[in-house]
């Protein structure tokens, strides 16, 4: 079963409205929310970080930087941005880089950048560089019941 089969059997399960969109390769955050003709602060990205051998999902718009000092704060612990051969394993449906920001599928902690609740709406990558999904905002609060932090740098807020 792909990443984007596993959200869909996921949402429709939990009664949850979505929208999929396909779009050309995009590599980026930004660059996904280019190809939909979204706003960068709707489009999210999940950063993955490490503290040892544990590691945490920081879900962010993509227009916001993570701030590695606050999120450590907010962990209790020293943590660093895992590499793409540290993590491309715990994600064996995605193409690397294009998780989803669902840690639960994963059994990976999320903090979500409060930043979030500006929008109604997010738009999460589905596990490729071609497709994205759109969700409420509350739905996505409710699905995965993030630890909602700021983590981000505000100087562009």
């Amino acid at each position: 079963m792909t990443c984007l089969e596993r959200i869909e059997e996921y949402l429709n399960q939990q009664g949850v409205r979505y929208e999929i969109f396909h779009h050309a390769p995009a590599y980026t955050a930004q660059r996904i929310a280019q190809a939909e003709h979204i706003p960068g602060k709707m489009q999210v990205k999940a950063v993955i970080l490490r503290s040892g051998e544990q590691f945490y999902m920081a879900v962010l718009p993509a227009v916001a930087q993570l701030d590695i000092a606050a999120f450590t704060k907010v962990v209790g612990k020293p943590c660093k941005l895992a590499t793409e051969a540290d993590f491309k394993d715990l994600f064996p449906d995605c193409e690397t880089g294009a998780m989803p920001p669902l840690g639960s599928f994963y059994m990976i902690p999320v903090y979500a950048d409060d930043l979030l609740e500006e929008d109604d709406e997010i738009v999460m990558q589905a596990g490729t560089h071609t497709e994205s999904v759109k969700i409420a905002w509350d739905d996505y609060l409710h699905l995965e019941r993030p630890r909602l932090v700021q983590i981000s740098h505000r100087a562009y807020a």
